[in-house]
């Protein structure tokens, strides 16, 4: 059993890479990829803690980039974490959320929060600040009762409190993780509501730009529709990849490896995967 993608409290999961590694050994996974949101910095205490475990630790991270529907989620594996173009882009993307998110705090004092950097920053500790840690500070202040009705009301995409931030084009991120010697992955292609017909397209054209696999198996993603994207895969000549998107407490009913219980990733698909690194 693999999972080859999830979250750490180095963007909005729960867990730190080394409670990940813990849980993987624990319910027996071959493989685990971490793949924070935009950020590679809890990679060298991910692989750390792998060592003389029974877990492989794939090295990972998830960009959000723009597409013609919205945003799109590109996973990429087995990048040279000092690629200089890679660490640059990084930082870039590092300072478009350092925006955000004093952006999301001016809106918020806006609209009347009383709430202050270091309150959101005493939340995120050594973490990466994201949203989560501004609904945290809500549910203290009490103008939440949960993180759910912060986002629905106020955090979510396109509500009074969300600020955008500057990303990269899906042709600009494929580039950049196969020149950093890495493979890159389309994330859970159901949230990018789009038909049939234009999601087989647009396989075949990120395949021609250099993708190297999409995510067929996600815990969110029915049988019919898993069947669909493995056929669109292989007519794409993607390999069919998959994991459980797990976030610990922030997604509750989401467990590792096995999503909401039916998640099952074929080992096969990590050597797969691992034979398109350039």
């Amino acid at each position: 059993m693999i999972d080859l993608h999830c979250h750490s409290t180095f963007s909005d999961g729960s867990l730190t890479p080394e409670q990940l590694i813990a849980e993987a050994e624990q319910i027996g996974l071959a493989a685990l990829a971490l793949t924070d949101h935009d950020t590679t910095a809890g990679l060298p205490r991910f692989l750390a803690a792998a060592a003389g475990t029974a877990v492989r630790a794939v090295p990972g991270v998830e960009l959000s980039v723009d597409c013609s529907s919205g945003v799109m989620h590109m996973l990429g594996y087995w990048m040279d974490l000092e690629n200089p173009e890679l660490v640059r882009q990084m930082a870039w993307i590092r300072d478009g959320r350092a925006m955000r998110n004093r952006s999301m705090l001016e809106k918020l004092n806006a609209l009347g929060f009383a709430m202050t950097w270091d309150d959101v920053q005493g939340f995120a500790g050594e973490d990466v600040v994201g949203r989560p840690h501004f609904a945290q500070v809500m549910l203290q202040k009490g103008y939440a009762k949960d993180k759910n009705e912060a986002f629905d009301k106020w955090l979510g995409d396109g509500k009074p409190g969300y600020a955008d931030r500057p990303r990269l084009t899906a042709e600009i991120a494929v580039a950049l993780i196969r020149q950093a010697g890495g493979v890159a992955v389309l994330a859970h292609p159901f949230s990018l509501r789009i038909g049939k017909d234009a999601m087989a397209s647009l396989f075949i054209e990120l395949a021609a730009a250099g993708l190297a696999g999409v995510e067929c198996y996600y815990s969110e993603h029915s049988a019919d529709l898993t069947k669909e994207y493995l056929a669109m895969a292989r007519q794409a000549n993607l390999v069919p990849t998959g994991g459980s998107d797990f976030h610990g407490e922030v997604s509750p009913g989401i467990r590792l490896g096995s999503g909401f219980g039916g998640l099952n990733v074929p080992d096969e698909v990590l050597a797969q995967l691992e034979a398109r690194r350039g």
